[in-house]
């Protein structure tokens, strides 16, 4: 069995990353190659670059400037964008740059043609959209406050109450919307990744802009606490997209790993029967296709209005749909900076179940080498 990421068919966001390295104590204002220190700035406030016309994520952005050399953190703002957007380059080959262009007049031509049914939902209303519980949650902004409304079930997934019906009830309505649309004009669209055949990415018709506060202001503080070591704290892009399930759409979906840090998984409806998650442990790149254990097996039925919450490395796939149809939203959430950072490790035992294995075995292994030794020495001084 081989697993394989799902990969976004929205090219603009998955080469956000950024080479980073420490810096060397020198002025850097224009090096030759650009690069960033290994450890934040943390008591520098970034710069915003929203209203800004950059080829990536503006958010990436901002969360890179907190790695540049002290000397740079002061310079003029465009300054500091070319230095990042020279970085960002780097893992942007010529051929993707001309596949992000022309993505972007694709997602250019969606938004200038269609008109949105609830335009509500563009602009972000966390009245409006969450629950009242939730809703306190965040705004504490405490472990305590996160974990009151959650439960853990199986290490690492995290399940909770999220979105008000209301809300579920006009997403849904905006993607048949968009969906007759498509029909209509006979528009063929990037559907969301390599395994879905059904369902649409939200950030093609115009909702980015609401799906980025989603993550910023509600995903991020979450996985700053419970994602840490995946780089919980620094997520700074997303692909936002919606799946379909039942008669005449996509029947399951296979054993995979996901092309992000953390990923949101929410239910929106309808009526349906099947369609469970299943998880099967965390794994890094190296151990992505090792047998699972007891311990991390783990199913998980849908209720619309609950999310889940669990890192984008967890092995997961869905059961078949029996019945009826099932709508979710999907939020992979990206991290730049841990995606560079993460070149530089060989061991994730924090999170990836083999890692932790071989290290505890190593330890293990160091242990009784080191016991026999002793044995050894103990028997020779008495012969």
């Amino acid at each position: 069995m081989s697993l394989h990421g799902c990969s976004s068919s929205d090219r603009r966001d998955s080469p956000s990353r950024a080479n980073s390295a420490e810096g060397n104590g020198n002025v850097v204002a224009t090096p030759s190659k650009p690069r960033l220190r290994l450890n934040p700035s943390k008591e520098h406030k970034p710069d915003v670059y929203e209203d800004m016309q950059l080829d990536f994520n503006p958010s990436i952005y901002s969360s890179l400037e907190m790695y540049l050399h002290p000397n740079m953190l002061n310079l003029p703002r465009d300054d500091k964008a070319k230095y990042m957007h020279e970085i960002l380059l780097k893992y942007l080959p010529l051929g993707d740059r001309n596949r992000a262009q022309k993505h972007k007049e694709y997602r250019q031509k969606i938004i200038s043609n269609y008109q949105p049914l609830n335009r509500e939902l563009y602009a972000m209303n966390p009245a409006t959209f969450f629950l009242p519980a939730f809703l306190k949650a965040i705004n504490d902004n405490t472990e305590q406050s996160f974990r009151s409304i959650m439960s853990e079930p199986s290490p690492g997934i995290f399940v909770f109450d999220m979105f008000q019906p209301h809300f579920c009830g006009l997403l849904l309505s905006e993607i048949e919307n968009f969906e007759k649309w498509v029909t209509e004009t006979k528009f063929r669209i990037m559907r969301p990744n390599t395994m879905n055949k059904y369902g649409a990415v939200l950030d093609d018709f115009g909702l980015e802009t609401m799906l980025d506060k989603l993550m910023e202001g509600f995903i991020r503080p979450l996985s700053r606490v419970f994602f840490a070591e995946v780089g919980g704290s620094t997520l700074d892009s997303h692909h936002g997209f919606v799946v379909e399930y039942g008669k005449d759409r996509d029947v399951d979906l296979g054993f995979h790993v996901d092309d992000s840090e953390v990923t949101l998984n929410v239910c929106l409806g309808k009526q349906f029967s099947g369609g469970e998650l299943f998880f099967r442990g965390m794994r890094c790149e190296k151990h992505v296709n090792t047998g699972s254990h007891s311990e991390e097996i783990f199913d998980y039925s849908h209720v619309p209005g609950r999310a889940v919450l669990h890192r984008g490395r967890h092995r997961h796939g869905a059961r078949a749909t029996t019945s009826g149809h099932r709508v979710n939203l999907l939020l992979w959430c990206r991290s730049s900076v841990f995606r560079e950072m993460k070149r530089y490790q060989k061991d994730f035992s924090s999170w990836c179940g083999e890692c932790n294995r071989e290290k505890k075995e190593r330890k293990r292994s160091t242990i009784a080498a080191t016991r026999l030794d002793l044995f050894r020495r103990e028997g020779e001084s008495t012969a």
